[in-house]
């Protein structure tokens, strides 16, 4: 199939376009380049990409109307997996416009591209974060989630209530995928193991927000594209039994879903920390902070939905998981 992956150069797009190239599929990349984080980074994971037969990239901003008419218009993808968003909960406090023109304004793009050209299928990224002041456990898909506590969480949960218009309107079959705490290999650089495993390798201290208690629904990478993967390949189709007397907000009488996608077992950081220890054979010098504003003190996902309908879930123990990462890293940056 003809693919769109936006935000290819960033972490988990560049991770799901490897593995659709894998497949035989024809992928068209986008992606702005911008500099939230470090663009080499970004430039080095299309290197991966880029001697690939099957693969395209365009340097794009999809915050611009008439370009990303313009590129479905010429490309006339058959499915799109939209992953290209301002990512981060602080830095949302500090540049909250970055988020609007980025989760808001290029989303309606995305959805204008899809409904106009017949797009089978728009799989794109939602998160954990959505789910804000909830407190049960754990978080379902079936939960309401109208009290955000961050603009990042906001615009996610916008991009959903977005979605649920354009299937509701236009019959434009849509799935969202809310991720949880996503690591590994080739990773963004303002995550929690990526900062971490800087630092201790540079005997800086760490530092651990809500003195270390924060627990996480730690979410290797190839997990989470084997996910991505096997829901762009569902359709989502019509709920017959939703009820507007009893709305389902996961589901809808439109061609619209959303599901959890994590690990299942939550970790307290600490731990987090310990393996990380581990892995590097360094301990951390470790300097202990409150929790922050925004900050989520718990996520733990309830993947039922995603089991029951796409027959997946992830696996991949954190001790796994962060060796790979740390193989990974040490490979790189030659340390």
């Amino acid at each position: 199939m003809k693919i769109l992956v936006t935000g290819v150069a960033g972490f988990i797009g560049y991770s799901v376009a490897k593995y659709l190239l894998t497949e035989g599929h024809q992928v068209t990349g986008v992606d702005n380049l911008n500099d939230y984080y470090d663009v080499q980074l970004k430039k080095d994971r299309l290197a991966q990409l880029q001697p690939h037969g099957n693969f395209s990239f365009f340097l794009q901003d999809l915050a611009n109307t008439s370009a990303v008419l313009k590129l479905f218009t010429d490309l006339n993808p058959e499915r799109v997996v939209h992953m290209a968003a301002q990512a981060g909960v602080r830095y949302s406090l500090e540049n909250p416009h970055a988020y609007i023109n980025a989760n808001l304004v290029a989303f309606t793009n995305i959805l204008e591209g899809c409904r106009h050209g017949k797009v089978e299928h728009l799989v794109y990224a939602s998160s954990s974060s959505v789910y804000g002041a909830n407190t049960k456990m754990p978080f379902s898909v079936h939960d309401n989630v109208d009290h955000p506590v961050s603009l990042y969480a906001a615009t996610k949960k916008a991009n959903e209530l977005m979605a649920h218009t354009y299937s509701h309107l236009y019959q434009l079959p849509t799935t969202g995928l809310r991720f949880f705490t996503v690591y590994g290999p080739w990773g963004r650089p303002d995550m929690s193991l990526f900062l971490f495993a800087r630092n201790i390798l540079d005997g800086k201290p760490i530092e651990i927000f809500n003195h270390g208690h924060h627990r996480r629904d730690f979410t290797f990478i190839d997990d989470i594209v084997n996910g991505v993967v096997r829901v762009l390949h569902r359709i989502p189709e019509s709920n017959l039994a939703w009820s507007s007397d009893n709305p389902d907000p996961g589901t809808s009488k439109a061609p619209f879903k959303i599901y959890n996608i994590g690990n299942n077992q939550p970790v307290e950081l600490l731990r987090f920390i310990e393996v990380i220890e581990q892995c590097l054979n360094q301990k951390a010098i470790r300097k202990f902070l409150p929790i922050q504003p925004g900050d989520v003190p718990e996520t733990y996902a309830n993947i039922d939905d995603l089991i029951r309908d796409i027959g997946y879930k992830p696996s991949t123990t954190i001790e796994t998981g962060v060796e790979r990462f740390v193989d990974w890293y040490r490979n790189y940056y030659k340390v």
